[in-house]
Formats: structure tokens, C-alpha cells, sequence
């Protein structure tokens, strides 16, 4: 069975982008907002997450905070355009398993994705 993974993030070229690099490996699902990500985990079966930071109404961080709460725990790779190292940390604090900055090779991604899923 592939994998599936849930790709968080308020622009659609960036979505449709990285849909495109994963698609051909795994089940990729997209969500336009924090609220948007967090219905569809309701729903849907998701391996892992990748979630973007800066997006209107609920950023990454807290909708990162709201997915606490599920039973159950999806790992989360932080996918954004800011390079600000306190957000590095916060997303490490916070409990995210990496953080990939945008714009990202495609050959960058998908080896930090396939690491999240390496013996599981």
C-alpha cells in the first residue's frame, strides 16, 4: 500500500508543485489552509504531513499545536519560504521531524520524505 501524505500550504503552484514530485511514489492530498488540513485528518488516513508555515487565518505552528490533539500522531515536515532560524527551532521544539525550505529540490524532498517513512 503507498503512502499518503498530506501537503499544507495557502499557494496553489507551491501544492501543485510538490504533488508533482511526490505523486509518482505516493497518495498525495492537498489542503489550502490549516483549518482545511485539519478536517481532512477526520477523513482521511494520512502517514505524514507537510506543513507550511506563513498562511492566513491559521499558520503552520498552530495548526501544528491543534494536530497535537488527535490520537493519533502523524509526523510533520515544515515546508516554508522563511528561513528564519527561530522558526527552524520552534518547528523542532514544537516536535516537527524536519524542515525543508522553499523553493526545495525535488531530489531534497522526496529523500527527506522517504527518510520519515525508512523502517516504518
Amino acid at each position: 500500500m503507498r503512502r499518503r501524505i498530506l501537503v499544507v500550504d495557502d499557494d496553489n503552484m507551491n501544492l501543485r508543485r510538490t504533488k508533482k514530485v511526490l505523486e509518482p511514489l505516493y497518495d498525495v492530498f492537498l489542503a489550502e489552509s490549516g483549518r482545511e488540513a485539519l478536517d481532512m485528518l477526520n477523513s482521511k488516513e494520512i502517514d505524514l504531513i507537510l506543513l507550511d508555515i506563513e498562511m492566513p487565518g491559521m499558520n503552520g505552528f498552530e495548526t501544528f499545536e491543534r494536530m497535537q490533539s488527535y490520537p493519533v500522531k502523524i509526523p510533520v515536515i515544515f515546508l516554508t519560504a522563511s528561513g528564519d532560524e527561530g522558526d527552524v527551532l520552534s518547528a523542532i521544539k514544537l516536535g516537527a521531524v524536519n524542515y525543508l525550505k522553499k523553493p526545495f529540490f525535488p531530489q531534497e524532498l522526496l529523500k527527506r520524505v522517504a527518510k520519515e517513512f525508512e523502517g516504518k
